[in-house]
């Protein structure tokens, strides 16, 4: 299987071979396929299956049907979001509003988590997303920010402050106005990360297990006070439940 995971700004993808996944390649989709990926895909093997998650909108959904009909004659399958599936129920009582791809990350949690733990994932992309799932496959429900670029993004549009050209790299505070926006976006979600652990870990008396994805994960990883687990392929591995 092909497996791709459509973000609003990136287009990640793996292939299945039926036992494992593949590497994962990561390229910015602008609503289309980049030519790097195009060229890439036609060294694959041919798929059988062609499976994925759409956060992108119709306009990159559109494109990749285009061209998985002219490289290989297949349609791809989008998943969307249930209600209940493999041992998750969700917190959402309009399944369709919980976006596929916090669903997906949901289902590759709960299948993988050999000390039977309660669950925050954190997914850092171009908006931060929170998800609390129980031992049990119970969604809790979660929370939205905005990521690491709209956060700062936001700032500096209604501000004086020069745009951001640095990386904080775990600082906690700055003696620099422009060093201190960018560590703020980093230090506000990875503070709101660990408030929700330990809210969680409070209410379930466990230890919780934090699980950090998305393409903004790396730039978060010094933040963080507590131990997590960095799965980039989460949404993808969801894909293969």
């Amino acid at each position: 299987m092909l497996l791709l995971d459509i973000g609003n700004t990136n287009l990640r993808w793996a292939v299945h071979d039926g036992a494992q996944l593949g590497a994962v390649q990561i390229a910015r989709h602008g609503n289309a396929i980049p030519l790097d990926v195009l060229a890439a895909w036609e060294t694959l093997p041919a798929p059988t299956r062609i499976v994925a998650s759409n956060v992108g909108g119709a306009a990159v959904a559109e494109a990749l049907g285009r061209v998985t009909q002219a490289y290989w004659g297949l349609a791809p399958e989008f998943v969307s979001t249930r209600a209940e599936y493999a041992g998750v129920r969700i917190a959402y009582a309009e399944p369709s509003r919980f976006g596929v791809d916090r669903w997906l990350a949901l289902l590759a949690a709960h299948v993988d988590n050999p000390t039977a733990a309660p669950t925050l994932i954190v997914d850092a992309g171009t908006a931060a997303t929170f998800d609390l799932l129980l031992a049990d496959g119970r969604h809790l429900g979660g929370l939205i920010v905005p990521g690491l670029e709209m956060m700062r993004t936001s700032l500096l549009a209604g501000t004086q402050i020069p745009r951001i050209e640095i990386e904080p790299c775990g600082m906690l505070w700055a003696n620099d106005t422009t060093a201190a926006v960018a560590a703020g976006s980093v230090q506000a979600i990875a503070a709101l990360a660990e408030r929700l652990a330990e809210r969680l870990a409070a209410e379930t008396g466990a230890t919780v297990r934090i699980l950090l994805t998305g393409g903004d994960a790396p730039r978060l990883r010094a933040a963080f006070s507590q131990p997590f687990i960095e799965i980039e392929d989460l949404v993808l591995r969801g894909l293969t439940v």
